[in-house]
Parts: structure tokens; C-alpha cells; sequence
């Protein structure tokens, strides 16, 4: 778990060197981590790294504002993950289940704002821009993770216990 939040931190350090596709829209690095989590020790795990993140990351990163934010989008973002990978995941793939995060990481964010400046009209004039990017590193990260989870299936396949 400690080398899972220590990569979850160093994406979300590395992404601030990224330019954001719109302002405010960055990839989400950090959340193939939890997809890779859940996917390997389950929803309580992920949400773990999900609040350690989301606190230690603003603070290192030198935003402690952008804590409050942080933390309204990926836990909202991983409860929908979660529900969406233990009990439909019959219905939608990791990429869906990802682009369902950026989704709700967004709203979960926009929310916050709202809340902190007094007004909707914050989460109705930037819904729409922040919904495309949404799709576009929804599955952006959800190919990523899919991609690391097979390759530590392929390696723990490939080890002799014996």
C-alpha cells in the first residue's frame, strides 16, 4: 500500500509539469493507481490511497487550498468506481468504469467549488468542458490501468512459489 501511494503521489507531482487540456482539466495520473487498487485489493484500499493522496499531494505540491477539491473529486470518484467495478462489471470495462471517475471526479470538484464561492452557476458554465475531457482521459487512464493490470497478472503468473 505504501508503494502504491508513494506512485500515486509522484504521478500527481509529475502531472503539474503537463499542460492541462482546458483550464483546470489535467489527465489524472495518479488515478490509474487507484484503478490498479481496486482492481487488486479492493474498494476500501483504494479509497485509502484515494484520502492519503488527496491530502498529501495538495501539501507537497504546494496547494494545501486545493486539498478541499481534491478530496471531494477522488472520493466521489472512487465510490462510483467502486460501485461500478464490484457490481456491474459485467456491463462496462475498466474504460468505462475510468471515464465514469473523470466524470464524477470533475462534478465531485465542481461541487466543491460551487460550495466554497456561494454559487451554482460555477458547476453549470464549466460542466460542459470538463464532461469532453472527462471522456478523453477517462480513457486515457482507464487504457493505462488496463495495461499495468495485465502486466502484474502476467508477472505474478509467472512466479514459482515453490
Amino acid at each position: 500500500m505504501a508503494l502504491l501511494i508513494s506512485i500515486a503521489l509522484v504521478l500527481h507531482y509529475f502531472e503539474h509539469f503537463i499542460p492541462p487540456l482546458a483550464p483546470g482539466a489535467k489527465l489524472g495520473l495518479a488515478n490509474i493507481v487507484t484503478l490498479v487498487c481496486l482492481n487488486m485489493f479492493g474498494s476500501g484500499e483504494a479509497m485509502t490511497i484515494v484520502l492519503i493522496r488527496s491530502v498529501l499531494g495538495p501539501i507537497l505540491g504546494g496547494s494545501p487550498t486545493g486539498i478541499m477539491y481534491s478530496l471531494a473529486g477522488g472520493t466521489l470518484s472512487c465510490v462510483v468506481m467502486a460501485i461500478m467495478y464490484y457490481r456491474f462489471y459485467k456491463y462496462f470495462s475498466l474504460l468505462g468504469i475510468s471515464v465514469a471517475g473523470a466524470v464524477f471526479h470533475n462534478i465531485g470538484q465542481l461541487l466543491a467549488a460551487s460550495l466554497l464561492y456561494g454559487t451554482i452557476g460555477i458547476l453549470f458554465s464549466y460542466l460542459p468542458i470538463m464532461m469532453l475531457s472527462s471522456v478523453v482521459t477517462g480513457n486515457f487512464i482507464g487504457l493505462a490501468a488496463k495495461y499495468v493490470i495485465r502486466f502484474l497478472n502476467s508477472k505474478a503468473a509467472n512466479i514459482n512459489l515453490s
